[in-house]
């Protein structure tokens, strides 16, 4: 017995986390880890000189990452003396195998390793510290593991305790977390493989187990050899056949007043749930039951028996005298005190003859679970499903190894010492009294005798086997022995008894019932409490039906599907990164503003643009843009004036320095935007105003003014800037929108894009923040921006493969130029509104009062729809009244009181004709009616508020409301809403969210394409995780033409004040029961906001072909200079697009290496354009994304040139005319480069076929694109657009000349070169320079005779700075073909 006792107080296991016992059971696998040998110098130098007998251990534990829980027990390794580390190289041999088996396999199932350092202090007590710990994986999810794993490995260490994975902060996957620090030049040298051989021994050895192979477990034989390892192949001990007969049990007091005191107290509790005094009186003993099993000190080497036992007095009536007076004279016990007895033999075949094997006995008292709270008797056919159990006593005897038969009386234990199964037990009686004799009987006694013979002493048949054997767990192979045969297969219904008196089975074996909710409250008591409770499913886990009410459902239609392989071999795909195109920067095209200067507030306060005033006729504050803003949501939303209107103005346009080509600056513009949900906004062309006094090629800081162009193209200088406005107020918000709105302004960045008015070519792009318009209680703010114009130009698809690093946080973009094209001068400004209450008129909601006041000519009527219907029913009515009272009144001709007669027969006959109308429709929406009313009571609404790419997380409480158990079907009618079915992505949105309410593993049961069922117990009410999340923005990114192609009507019919209503969506989930009705219904109101866009990119591609982009996004949290490879802590990166055409993805690489979106998407034809978003996430669960992108493309036709630099290429363009006759113009992007003819205006027939000359001459080699639009200059509006792709070449050289110049003087140089006509004929040339800034020519063309020589004079400019420049001089003949190119090199001294 101390032997048993010692090995069983050692290996007190843990359960696994409750959630692990939903998962569906698998195969038990059995595993050698071999711990060989630890490097590296973990313990420092101080402890050992500190500590004396310095040692080092190892502790392995089981732990479960997804809940944080240590389960199992953990193992301690022999100690190994420490000194080995001081030593070089440090090293400590352990090679200690462990073993274990375990059906958790999961991933996230691993073992953590601890590094102990053990030593005696001064004062002689032992002293351990923790030096490190590793975490070995045990499963992965690759199909191959852990077969693949028998090779040695290294186990990294980490610092600090394995208590730090208990931190909420560390998630899986724990080893890239940061908090995590790796220890370095140390490791665990180890081995982990299956061990099949371990399968027979399954019996003797719990789940989850760790066990060290020098271990002696009991039932098996030691190992062979010197090494000791008895798990390594384990040999089993002969097995020995007990037999227990003449069993019968005797409680304190007496049986009679225990079993009262039992119901009095389960009474008790039962009132304390909650529950009304009139059902405490249904509560009985159903039955009283002992589970019979061997356990060897782990574990019960089988599962337990359960049987039936009856009072004496049961017993008594249905067998003969004999059997009566035998119990009566065993028991020696009066009348009063009769005991529970067993009809029939009991058999053991699993006893081995060893001090740790003991036999178990548990005495169960099955009652029958008392109705709900609400009072409501249960059912006759679900009476036996609501049975519940609680283990009273339980006794142990460890058999005497010699013995071979005798009678045993043993005392019956209980209340809160441990027990073999782990549970709750009922309390014993106080320890009042003082003899040990009394204490050996008040808890109760168990009497048996036993024998190792098949003949028994009682008339029982012995041919079968009189204890009903336990079937075995599906995840488990049947255990095998020398001495016994193999256990049978499982079966559904066995009979545990033999007798003819008694029930065949045990009434809780059949029960198929959860325990009730007030027991499982119970269970969370102390465990000092009165009665004990069920153990939750994880302590139940190794033995299903011991001990628990379980469920009995068998899934009939497990079948092993075996997958094909195929015959061919798939190639392997080698790492490969594609250099189809250029790599972008997201942050290289974003414009930059800032707050305007003293000089340009100057020029705008004196140009006279309209104030903006409050609601008190004040000026609006204005507020510094450089200021930051200080943000209180409580504040804004606190604010009486809820009404804002927001204010821009667009004031003045400034040029800048173009560099060396200057580009034709717009004589007119125009803006496209979008503001909130408002529609898109495309203001009418504006006039460029040079201010007076600037002077032509003033570059200041202000130089154009804006000015409204009138519809009959004339514009008034005296009314400058153009201002629009939107009205926010609770009218146009929907409820609960306020918020959203307040986030917008503060987060979002309003994108503008600036357009030549005359061209319709995209000038460039600004961005200005809106947060300085959140009010924070004031009547009106303004602020003024001074924005940049950048226009970004890309090259075309090179073989590029890297980019250059300029600065902290930014890549120089590859094949990407953006040139500031100018300064935007912007006000915004937020005025609060005040709410004007308006009254309504009577007739436009009382109908009644509306038909009185009905005339014939309706004018000014707009009454509710449906008013006027009702209004024309109560006018006739009432007109044939006043015409009947009339004719009364009157009494003038004879028929008047005939006539007054028929009117009223009329009139009672129409109302009868509308009761029996009534009553038809009452009756037939009868049902209707009261099938919606039921609906409504079991519906919920919910109105989500969503933007693009965001993951709405929320938890429905679902509620069975019957007293049956149901599998519940979900069903959903809209696919962007989602349950959230893993584990992990549940707790990640409940962290977000800060929710408190359970996660379950394995939730639900899904099977191929049906939707997910949910299992509900009785009453029980679980949380469903759901997920809307939408990647699409109102059309799903459909082809439409781009923002420049509309008309100027349509720009200025357009109103910016007409909100743009964004479609509500809904969702429906419907919660249907086993019989396919509804238990509840959620309805779903998704409210669609507007998102904000971080990044915008514009492309030109040719019509009809493929866009391949590579956008490479800034470095995460790398500074500059950091080597390559270095670990960082780069987050996984994930895209998603809301147009499901476009491809876009995104590759893993390195740490520290830089990261690329692709996409490729798919041009329509010329001049469509497609618009799509792009959302990057940097969560595994694409919960919020980080950046949005929104892209443009433009699809054009293509021209491909190939040319060479100062020399002129001509081609043609074919023009088809429209159905209507139309002036049209040619506008380019690069007028220095490519020329049209003809120049200005010209007509274009209808229907016609025209050629559009182009001639180009490139300034600089290289490869790029020019744009070419025709517009009808008379409705501004794009007839046809064309990409001309130039390749340019330079020509060969074939003089050099070099001339210094001192720079900063402010004076020039005039030089002279000579070039002879190799011709024998006058020939006319054409002079022609790639930087005409810097030489310019006394004559641009000059005639020669035929061979003689002409001097060629230069004029080269002044530099303000230092340095060297080349200058290539284009000679070119009639035809400008180039015949000769010179090369100066001027040198800035």
């Amino acid at each position: 017995m101390n032997d048993w006792h010692r090995i069983f107080d050692q290996n007190v296991l843990v359960p696994p986390h409750p959630q692990r016992a939903r998962q569906p059971l698998r195969e038990s696998t059995a595993f050698q880890c071999v711990l060989k040998w630890l490097d590296g110098p973990l313990i420092k130098q101080g402890v050992l000189e500190v500590l004396s007998e310095v040692g080092c251990h190892l502790r392995v534990s089981l732990f479960d990452v997804t809940y944080r829980h240590f389960f199992g027990r953990t193992l301690k390794t022999t100690v190994r003396p420490a000194e080995q580390l001081s030593r070089q190289p440090s090293r400590i041999v352990f090679n200690e195998p462990l073993y274990f088996h375990t059906s958790l396999n999961h991933p996230n199932i691993v073992a953590v390793v601890e590094v102990v350092t053990e030593g005696r202090k001064r004062d002689g007590t032992l002293q351990a510290l923790s030096c490190g710990f590793g975490i070995l994986r045990i499963f992965s999810s690759k199909p191959e593991s852990p077969t693949s794993a028998s090779q040695d490995k290294r186990l990294r260490l980490y610092r600090g305790t394995p208590r730090a994975l208990l931190h909420p902060r560390l998630q899986d996957p724990i080893e890239q977390n940061k908090h995590l620090t790796l220890i370095e030049s140390c490791s665990l040298q180890y081995t982990l493989r299956p061990h099949p051989l371990l399968e027979p021994a399954f019996h003797l050895l719990p789940e989850n187990l760790l066990v060290s192979g020098l271990q002696q477990i009991p039932g098996l034989l030691p190992a062979h050899g010197e090494t000791g390892d008895a798990l390594r192949k384990p040999r089993l001990q002969k097995s020995v056949t007990w037999y227990l007969d003449d069993l019968f049990f005797t409680l304190y007091p007496s049986l009679e007043k225990f079993e009262e005191e039992l119901l009095e107290l389960l009474i008790s509790d039962h009132f304390q749930e909650g529950a009304s005094p009139q059902d405490g009186g249904t509560l009985e003993i159903l039955e009283r039951r002992l589970c019979v099993g061997v356990h060897n000190g782990l574990g019960f080497v089988q599962r337990p028996q359960v049987v039936v036992l009856l009072p004496e007095m049961e017993v008594a009536l249905t067998r003969s005298a004999s059997f009566s007076r035998k119990v009566g004279s065993s028991s020696k016990a009066s009348s009063g005190n009769q005991a529970l007895v067993l009809r029939s033999r009991l058999r053991l075949p699993e006893m081995v003859r060893h001090p740790a094997f003991a036999i178990v006995f548990q005495l169960e008292y099955v009652f029958n679970s008392p109705s709900g709270v609400d009072g409501n008797a249960a059912s006759l056919t679900s009476l036996s499903s609501l049975a519940c159990m609680h283990l009273v006593r339980w006794a142990i005897w460890n058999p005497v190894l010699e013995a071979s038969s005798g009678r045993v009386t043993l005392p019956l234990q209980g209340g809160i010492q441990p027990n073999p199964s782990h549970r709750l037990v009922y309390k014993v009686p106080p320890a009042s009294m003082s003899s040990e004799e009394v204490k050996q009987v008040e808890s109760g006694t168990v009497q048996f005798q036993y024998s190792l013979s098949p003949e028994g002493l009682l008339d029982t048949s012995t041919g079968h086997d009189s204890g009903p054997k336990a079937e075995q767990r599906p995840s488990r192979k049947p255990s095998t022995s020398p001495s016994s045969p193999p256990v049978p297969l499982p079966q559904a219904l066995t009979t545990p008894q033999d007798s003819p008196v008694g029930p065949g089975l045990s009434l809780s074996q059949l029960a198929a019932s959860p325990q009730p909710q007030a027991q499982r409250r119970s269970a969370t008591r102390s465990s000092s409490q009165r009665l004990g409770s069920e153990p939750s499913l994880a302590q139940a886990q190794e033995l299903p039906l011991q001990g628990r009410i379980s469920h009995l459902e068998a899934d009939l239609s497990q079948t092993s599907s075996v997958l094909a392989m195929s015959v061919a071999e798939q190639l392997r795909e080698l790492p490969f990164t594609p250099v189809h195109a250029p790599v972008i920067v997201g942050a290289q095209t974003r414009s930059s503003g800032s707050k305007p200067s003293r000089a340009s507030l100057v020029l705008l306060q004196s140009s006279g643009f309209p104030e903006i005033l409050d609601a008190n006729k004040q000026p609006a504050e204005a507020v510094n843009p450089a200021d930051p803003v200080k943000f209180s949501p409580q504040k804004e939303e606190s604010d009486c004036l809820q009404s804002n209107e927001i204010v821009l103005q667009f004031l003045a346009f400034s040029r800048v320095s173009q560099g060396r080509w200057g580009l034709p600056w717009p004589k007119t513009v125009r803006f496209t935007f979008q503001f909130y949900r408002f529609p898109p906004t495309t203001t009418p062309r504006l006039q460029l105003v040079e201010l007076d006094g600037t002077g032509k090629t003033s570059l200041g800081p202000l130089s154009h003014l804006l000015v409204l162009i009138e519809k009959d193209g004339s514009y008034d200088a005296g009314s400058p800037g153009f201002q629009l406005k939107y009205l926010v107020d609770p009218g146009f918000l929907k409820p609960g929108e306020q918020r959203w709105f307040t986030h917008y302004l503060a987060v979002q960045t309003l994108q503008i894009d600036v357009w030549d008015g005359d061209s319709l070519l995209l000038v460039g792009s600004a961005a200005v923040q809106m947060k300085h318009l959140l009010r924070q209680g004031r009547p009106a703010v303004q602020v003024s921006h001074e924005l940049e114009v950048v226009a970004t130009e890309y090259e075309q698809d090179t073989m590029v493969v890297s980019g250059d690093v300029t600065g902290f946080g930014s890549v120089k973009p590859i094949g990407v130029h953006t040139v500031v094209k100018g300064r935007l001068h912007l006000t915004l400004a937020n005025v609060a509104v005040k709410n004007v209450v308006q009254a309504q008129k009577l007739a436009d909601v009382d109908s009644e009062l509306a038909a009185l006041l009905f005339t014939h000519t309706q004018q000014g009527h707009k009454g509710p729809r449906g008013a006027g219907r009702e209004g024309d029913a109560v006018r006739r009515r009432k007109l044939e009244r006043m015409r009947s009272v009339r004719l009364q009144e009157s009494g003038a001709e004879l028929g008047g009181p005939r006539t007054s007669v028929a009117a009223q027969q009329s009139v009672r006959a129409q109302h009868m004709r509308d009761l029996q109308v009534i009553a038809a429709y009452r009756e037939r929406t009868k049902a209707e009616s009261i099938t919606s009313a039921l609906s409504l009571s079991i519906t919920t609404w919910h109105t989500l508020y969503a933007t693009l790419g965001t993951a709405e997380f929320f938890e429905f409480a679902l509620r069975n409301p019957h007293n049956m158990q149901h599998t519940v079907t979900i069903e959903m009618d809209n696919p962007e809403l989602s349950l959230i079915l893993d584990s992990q992505e549940w707790r990640y949105f409940k962290e977000a969210a800060n929710l408190h309410t359970p996660v379950e593993e394995d939730m639900f049961h899904l099977q191929g394409g049906l939707a997910p069922q949910l299992f509900l117990r009785p009453r029980e009410t679980a949380h469903i995780p759901f997920k809307y999340q939408t990647f699409s923005v109102g059309q799903p990114a459909s082809s439409q033409v781009s923002a420049e192609l509309r008309s100027e009507k349509g720009a200025d019919a357009e109103s910016p004040l007409k909100s743009s209503t964004m479609p509500t969506k809904h969702a429906k989930v419907l919660f249907r029961a086993s019989g396919g009705k509804p238990i509840a219904v959620l309805c779903l109101t998704v409210e669609p906001q507007p998102h904000v866009v971080d990044q915008v990119f514009r492309f030109y591609h040719p019509e009809l072909t493929f866009l391949k982009k590579a956008i490479r996004l800034p470095p995460w949290h790398t500074l500059p200079g950091a080597p390559v490879g270095r670990p960082g802590e780069d987050p996984p990166i994930h895209v998603r697009c809301s147009d499901p055409n476009v491809v876009c993805e995104t590759q893993d690489v390195g740490p520290g290496e830089p990261r690329d979106v692709f996409l490729k998407v798919a041009s329509g034809p010329s001049p469509e354009s497609k618009d799509f978003f792009v959302t990057i996430y940097a969560d595994r669960w694409l919960a919020t994304p980080i950046q949005i992108w929104q892209v443009h493309l433009h699809s054009l036709q293509r021209v491909d040139v190939s040319c060479v630099t100062g020399q002129r290429t001509r081609l043609s363009l074919v023009l088809r005319g429209t159905q209507a006759v139309r002036n049209v113009r040619a506008f380019t992007s690069h007028p220095q480069e490519l020329t049209t003819d003809p120049k200005g205006v010209f007509v274009l027939p209808p229907h016609g076929v025209q050629d559009l000359h182009v001639s180009v001459r490139p300034c600089r080699a290289g490869s790029r694109f020019v744009h070419l639009n025709l517009v009808d200059v008379d409705y501004h509006q794009l007839v046809a657009s064309w990409l001309v792709c130039l390749s340019c070449r330079t020509p060969l050289i074939s003089k050099a000349f070099e001339i210094t110049l001192a720079a900063g003087d402010g004076k020039g140089a005039n030089k002279r070169i000579t070039y002879t006509n190799p011709y024998p004929s006058r020939r006319t040339y054409h002079l022609h320079s790639d930087h005409p800034e810097l030489l310019q020519f006394k004559e641009d063309s000059f005639q020669v005779a035929g061979g003689e020589t002409y001097t060629i004079g230069l004029r080269f400019a002044p530099s303000q700075r230092a340095g060297e420049e080349e200058v290539l001089i284009y000679i070119n003949d009639h035809e400008d073909k180039n015949e000769e190119t010179f090369c100066v090199k001027v040198v800035y001294q």
